[in-house]
């Protein structure tokens, strides 16, 4: 049984819930970042861990696709066409919503008070919404690759989540729409109840 360690309200939700799209059994323990728990397995401090056969993996997405190519689900096959596109998508949303949720972050909560800049937000909310409007051109059907669900789609969820949560607007309809039906999906009802 897979082990997974990082609080819900974190990358960790994009393993749990890929867990969770999977139908794969897992531990939930939801350690904050930097607890002498989770300095234990990843030096760095951060989350989320995996644990398979007691080998700690580390950082969301090599964890999700670690689960996705193991269960030969959530993917498309590598070395395809469609994995690259793929491959593709997941890396324009890290790039471009990750990173800038992320650096939202570090200058509201995580670095040091004296190196926060929280004038950087303006220019953060611009560069979200340009980049939600490349997002909308590149969604292809229900998911981002089409009629298939994939990691991408559970990461760019994810971002769309927590952009939500910090009042990063989601307006291209259809980015929205996705954002819908992907927090319909029973899988993360299950987890949010």
């Amino acid at each position: 049984m897979y082990q997974v360690v990082g609080a819900k309200k974190s990358r960790t939700m994009r393993v749990l819930w890929t867990l969770e799209e999977l139908g794969q059994p897992y531990d939930h323990f939801p350690e904050n970042p930097r607890s002498d728990t989770v300095k234990r397995l990843n030096p760095s401090g951060k989350v989320p861990i995996l644990m398979d056969d007691d080998v700690p993996i580390t950082d969301s997405t090599a964890i999700v696709t670690y689960l996705a190519d193991k269960h030969g689900a959530l993917t498309h096959k590598p070395g395809t066409l469609a994995r690259a596109h793929q491959d593709s998508l997941t890396q324009m949303v890290l790039d471009e919503l990750d990173a800038v949720l992320w650096t939202a972050a570090k200058h509201s909560f995580i670095l040091p008070e004296e190196h926060r800049k929280p004038e950087i937000k303006d220019g953060l909310r611009w560069q979200w919404a340009n980049s939600l409007n490349h997002l909308a051109e590149r969604i292809e059907g229900p998911f981002l690759t089409g009629d298939m669900m994939t990691i991408a789609d559970i990461i760019c969820a994810h971002c769309l989540n927590w952009g939500t949560s910090i009042r990063f607007e989601v307006t291209p309809e259809p980015v929205r729409d996705f954002q819908k039906r992907m927090r319909d999906r029973p899988a993360l009802q299950r987890l949010m109840a």
